[in-house]
C-alpha cells in the first residue's frame, strides 16, 4: 500500500474536493479571482522576506564598503539588526574559509567549502559557485535543521560577493521557509484523534497551527484498519470524504455508500454516518470540513 507518499499531490485537488462540498461558489470567474487573490496573499509575505534577505545583504556590503573589516564586529553584535534570533549575517572568503559567523563565532575560521546541507547536497559549493557567478549574487536553496532541531527544514539563503581591497568575500543571509509557508510531510503530522482502529491525522487546519493560514476549511487523513466499523457521529457540518486508497462503506443514516479509491461522497451536515472498512488492507480517506474541525462540531453517538 502506497502509505500516502503522495498526499500533497492530492492536496491539489482539494478546490474540486471544496466546491463538491459547497465551499467554493460555482461561478468559475468568481472563483479563479478569489483563488487569485489567496494565492496572491500566500505569496506577499515570502516575497516579502526574499526582498528583505536581499535588502540585509546589499546594506551589510555597503557598511563594508564604507567600514572595511571592523563593519565585521557589527554583524556579530547579538539583538542588532543584523543578529537577531536565526536572523544573521554570514560572511565567507571565496576559498570557503567562514570570516564572519554570529550564531557560533568559535566556526570562523573554518573552511566550510565542503559543507553539506541534511541530504548531502554540496551547499558549500553551491553558495560559493553562486556568489562568483557572472551575476555575482543568487539564491541557494537548501535542507537544515533550525536551531535547537534534529530534523530538516527548506532554508532559502541569498548571497552575493562584494570586495575590501584584493581580498573578495561572499556575504549572504537566509531564511526558513516553513515560518511563511505551512509546509509539512505526513510523519510530521499530529494524530488528533482515534476511533477503534482508526488514526486521524490533521493535514491542515487553521484552528490548531500558530500560523494564520486564510482558510475556513480543515483537511484530514483517515486510516481505517479492517475490521470493526468506526463509532457512529453526526458532524453539525458538512464533510467530504475522497478515498486514496482501500476499500469499504460508508453510513449515512444508514444508508450504504461504496467506498474505493478516487471515489468522493459528502456527507451532509447534521447526518449520522460511520464507516467501515470491507477490505484486507487499510483504508485511506481526506476528510474535509468547512468550516475547519473543531471538537464542538463533532457528536460521538452511543
Amino acid at each position: 500500500m502506497n502509505h500516502f507518499k503522495n498526499v500533497f499531490c492530492v492536496l491539489l485537488i482539494t478546490v474540486l474536493l471544496l466546491a463538491v462540498a459547497g465551499c467554493v461558489q460555482p461561478d468559475d470567474a468568481s472563483a479563479s479571482k478569489q483563488n487569485e487573490e489567496i494565492a496572491t496573499e500566500g505569496q506577499t509575505e515570502l516575497l516579502a522576506q526574499k526582498e528583505y534577505r536581499e535588502s540585509l545583504v546589499n546594506a551589510a556590503i555597503d557598511l563594508i564598503n564604507e567600514k572595511g573589516e571592523p563593519a565585521f564586529d557589527d554583524f556579530r553584535e547579538k539583538d542588532s539588526k543584523w543578529f537577531h534570533n536565526d536572523s544573521y549575517i554570514t560572511i565567507w572568503k571565496t576559498e570557503g574559509i567562514r570570516v564572519v559567523f554570529p550564531p557560533k563565532v568559535s566556526g570562523e575560521g573554518e573552511n566550510v567549502s565542503d559543507l553539506k546541507d541534511y541530504n548531502g547536497k554540496p551547499l558549500g559549493r553551491m553558495l560559493i559557485d553562486t556568489a562568483l557567478s557572472e551575476e555575482g549574487e543568487g539564491w541557494v536553496n537548501y535542507d537544515w535543521p533550525k536551531p535547537g532541531e534534529t530534523e530538516p527544514s527548506k532554508k532559502c539563503t541569498f548571497t552575493r560577493r562584494t570586495s575590501i581591497d584584493n581580498q573578495t568575500y561572499l556575504v549572504h543571509s537566509g531564511f526558513y521557509v516553513d515560518d511563511y509557508i505551512y509546509n509539512k510531510n505526513l510523519e510530521g503530522i499530529e494524530d488528533i484523534n482515534y476511533f477503534g482502529d482508526a488514526i486521524v491525522r490533521n493535514l491542515i487546519n487553521p484552528n490548531r497551527v500558530e500560523m494564520d493560514l486564510d482558510l475556513d476549511y480543515s483537511i484530514a487523513h483517515f486510516l481505517v484498519k479492517p475490521g470493526n466499523p468506526l463509532d457512529s457521529l453526526i458532524m453539525k457540518n458538512p464533510e467530504t470524504y475522497y478515498v486514496l486508497e482501500g476499500e469499504g462503506m460508508l453510513y449515512i443514516e444508514d444508508v450504504p455508500f461504496e467506498l474505493k479509491k478516487g471515489n468522493i461522497v459528502l456527507v451532509p451536515a447534521n447526518a449520522k454516518q460511520y464507516i467501515e472498512n470491507t477490505g484486507d488492507v487499510d483504508l485511506e480517506l481526506l476528510v474535509i470540513n468547512q468550516p475547519a474541525w473543531e471538537p464542538a462540531n463533532e457528536i460521538i453517538l452511543e
